[in-house]
């Protein structure tokens, strides 16, 4: 286990183009968060813990320039997680302050929890936190780049290098966001049937996982989903085909049924061509609705909306107002 991007991390296994392998991983929160545990309990969990992967996975013959297909054949899920709220992160953290936490009781692949008495989530399982590892020049770039961001008032996660593990990995680089090589993608289709193409950044690639979600809606608005430890079975391809190398991941899904739902939208009245307040909009107006409908606490709506509801760029080009929809399955109610 590892929780932090670095090319010197040494693999822990080795696998030829094509092998398939099942990697265990704890929750993202790195299990610091119980059935014992409290609301209060989210403001002291050291966050620098935070997603721990299993690998890295040397892939043999893999070079720089090449890329790496992750074939997603199967999720197994543990049979509790959680969603939390953190003081002071989250897309909405201006309005909600204070710490929640929703404990998930999972059976027969749906989570119940008696924070959200009557809602069902049916699994939906996938990887949060995937990627390669980076090389040194590109590491170096990347602190350069953030360190940027921090310096002109920007939001960067600090580096909190005590928490590192390996401790070797100190000055590694933090999970937290996505960069060109994978990481912190939270892309909820990379589903069992799902692949994922990612750059090669290093010889051997060392590509790790984890971070695994139960389920999660697209934007994963509080910061958390439904974080669960678990395992997940992959096929590691490699390609020397550069058509099929982008700067960022690239990834294909498999057919899926839709689903009903029920949607808010936001569209920026007032602030014209901002995604930002569109986003807003739709996503108050949904936490708006589930209290009226449903008489949950607007926190743990808020962390539902976490949990279920897929935030979309419904239109972008209608001058000056785009809008942004916020869709509710309506499976998820019992």
């Amino acid at each position: 286990m590892h929780n932090r991007w670095h090319p010197d991390i040494p693999p822990a296994v080795t696998v030829e183009s094509g092998d398939e392998l099942t990697l265990e991983t704890e929750d993202g929160l790195a299990g610091q968060l119980t059935r014992e545990s409290t609301h209060s309990d989210c403001t002291t969990i050291d966050r620098g813990l935070g997603h721990p992967l299993a690998g890295p996975v040397e892939v043999a013959g893999a070079e720089p320039g090449d890329v790496l297909e992750v074939q997603f054949l199967d999720y197994r899920s543990a049979d509790f997680g959680v969603t939390a709220v953190f003081p002071g992160f989250g897309f909405l953290a201006d309005r909600f302050a204070d710490p929640f936490l929703v404990k998930w009781e999972i059976a027969g692949d749906v989570a119940r929890s008696n924070e959200l008495p009557g809602v069902a989530v049916p699994a939906d399982m996938f990887a949060g936190v995937v990627g390669v590892a980076p090389s040194r020049d590109r590491m170096s770039a990347f602190k350069k780049r953030e360190n940027g961001i921090r310096e002109r008032g920007g939001l960067v996660a600090d580096e909190l290098p005590q928490s590192a593990i390996p401790r070797s990995a100190a000055e590694g680089l933090r999970t937290i966001p996505p960069r060109e090589t994978g990481g912190n993608l939270d892309i909820r289709q990379l589903v069992a049937g799902s692949r994922l193409y990612l750059p090669v950044d290093v010889p051997g690639a060392l590509f790790s996982i984890g971070d695994l979600h139960f389920a999660q809606g697209d934007g994963e608005v509080c910061g958390t989903a439904i974080e669960v430890a678990g395992s997940v079975t992959i096929a590691l391809h490699l390609h020397r085909d550069h058509s099929r190398r982008s700067r960022f991941p690239s990834f294909e899904t498999p057919a899926r049924p839709g689903r009903r739902s029920f949607a808010t939208t936001g569209i920026p009245v007032d602030d014209a061509m901002d995604l930002t307040v569109a986003t807003r909009e739709a996503l108050n107006a949904m936490i708006d609705h589930l209290v009226a409908t449903h008489d949950f606490e607007p926190v743990a709506a808020y962390a539902l909306c976490s949990a279920v509801v897929d935030l979309r760029l419904s239109e972008l080009v209608d001058v000056p107002y785009p809008v942004v929809s916020a869709l509710l399955p309506l499976d998820v109610f019992e």
